[in-house]
């Protein structure tokens, strides 16, 4: 079992910056495919980027391409997502998800297998 934790969620005014930060408890998320999923206020959770296992494949909706990067820490055995030029649009809770296995088809949000509780973006002037 692994257990999924973000962090670095928060209050930006729009325009500015955030990092988010997936890490799992005790271990390493070097082998696996990640996704980051956005919910916003009721709705479903969508994907927004995915990530594989060497960093050299991403995927990102069109919404954010441009300003959102993710990124891998091979030390730590985190992946990152750097979200720049924030809107009040990207407002939500973001989740990071993992499962181990082929990337094509991260967009798919059955592929997953491990999800973390969650952290909560708010752009707000």
């Amino acid at each position: 079992q692994l257990e999924v934790v973000e962090s670095g969620g928060g209050l930006v005014q729009p325009g500015g910056s955030l990092r988010l930060s997936c890490a799992a408890s005790g271990g390493s998320l070097n082998y696996y495919v990640i996704g980051w999923f956005r919910q916003a206020p009721g709705k479903d959770p969508e994907v927004i980027s995915c990530i594989n296992s060497s960093g050299g494949l991403t995927k990102y909706i069109d919404s954010v391409k441009g300003r959102f990067t993710a990124s891998r820490d091979f030390v730590e055995g985190t992946v990152n997502l750097q979200m720049n030029s924030l809107k009040p649009e990207d407002t939500g809770i973001y989740y990071c998800a993992v499962y181990g296995g082929d990337y094509y088809g991260c967009d798919l949000r059955h592929r997953y297998d491990y999800w973390g509780q969650g952290t909560q973006v708010t752009v707000s002037s």
